[in-house]
């Protein structure tokens, strides 16, 4: 089956935080590739700044125009893997996965290999639903690289198509737990704003109120577990939970409210006092899905996993709220 992926694109414009990082730093920030892929980006004449190719050594100015260019991942077959995985439920139709933070879900421009695709290949010889074609066989929904937690997998085209359906009719119940920065001012609330891909940056999504501008139903709940405060800044420990599934969803929601997630570079959470202090602890946006409800594709027994957040998440929230919290899976 033959995959077709589209080049994508991002600009941006060099701002006051964006100023003295070496140009293949800020790509690899930018673009979410490794450094040593930026770095082929600019040698291939891929980025450019104010309209002119630029050396991987460069310090971009405030003001310049950056722009980069990545190439369509290859419309192969992903390889299997013998990657470690965390499996958390198995049967002859489903795989419940819990996702480690740095793992993408399946290969793309920038990570060709090395994704949850190949380790469920290997994991599963090859038995995954083909309905997502090559690159993404199985993957009925996804979350984002540095978003640790629990997703279903397919492993047959029928469990494919009713847990779609499913998704697609809001009966799949994802739970997340969130570290935000800021003090919310109510303690609980939805935000049902439509999303779509940013205006000017290819890599980030937007809430998008423009009709004229391409934009999906957008719909988070969200509700406040335990507030902190520390090294000048306020915390906010909440659950969402999903109606919809939009790419970064949670992220550009809270985030359009004015508390994007700690350690969210890309939506305005990141850099703050704390993060700098407990960089070892921090890797990108602190973001947990910790509860799935879903049915059965076959029996139609409605089924629900947890699993807690990963070391690192839970002692940056031990360390903010205390050790007397729940997460979200657990309310």
């Amino acid at each position: 089956m033959a995959a077709t992926l589209e080049r994508v694109r991002g600009e941006t414009t060099v701002t006051a935080e964006m100023v003295g990082k070496r140009l293949d730093a800020l790509v690899s920030e930018l673009a979410g590739v490794t450094r040593s892929a930026a770095v082929r980006l600019i040698e291939s004449g891929a980025v450019t700044l104010d309209g002119k190719p630029a050396q991987k050594n460069a310090r971009p100015t405030v003001g310049e125009c950056l722009l980069w260019e990545l190439p369509p991942a290859e419309p192969t077959e992903a390889i299997p893997q013998d990657i470690s995985l965390e499996i958390v439920y198995e049967d002859a139709d489903i795989v419940v996965v819990n996702k480690s933070v740095g793992m993408v879900v399946h290969p793309a421009a920038g990570n060709p290999d090395g994704t949850l695709v190949n380790a469920l290949l290997y994991h599963c010889g090859g038995s995954l639903s083909g309905i997502g074609g090559v690159i993404r066989p199985g993957i009925v929904h996804r979350i984002d690289k540095d978003t640790s937690g629990l997703l279903v997998v397919a492993k047959n085209d029928a469990a494919h198509l009713a847990l779609a359906e499913e998704i697609k009719e809001h009966r799949v119940s994802r739970v997340y737990t969130a570290i935000a920065v800021g003090n919310f001012r109510e303690d609980e609330g939805t935000v049902d704003a439509p999303i779509g891909r940013h205006p000017t940056d290819r890599k980030r999504m937007a809430v998008i109120r423009n009709e004229r501008v391409r934009s999906r139903e957008a719909v988070t709940h969200w509700r406040v577990l335990a507030r902190a405060e520390a090294e000048g800044s306020r915390f906010s420990l909440v659950r969402c939970e999903l109606e919809t599934g939009r790419t970064h969803q949670i992220r550009v929601h809270l985030s359009s409210i004015g508390h994007p997630l700690l350690g969210d570079v890309v939506y305005g959470g990141g850099r703050t006092n704390f993060e700098m202090h407990h960089r070892a602890l921090i890797s990108g946006q602190c973001l947990h899905a910790g509860k799935l409800t879903l049915t059965h594709p076959r029996t139609g027994e409605r089924m629900t996993f947890t699993a807690p957040p990963p070391q690192n998440l839970r002692e940056v929230i031990r360390i903010l709220f205390g050790n007397t919290v729940a997460f979200a899976d657990e309310t």
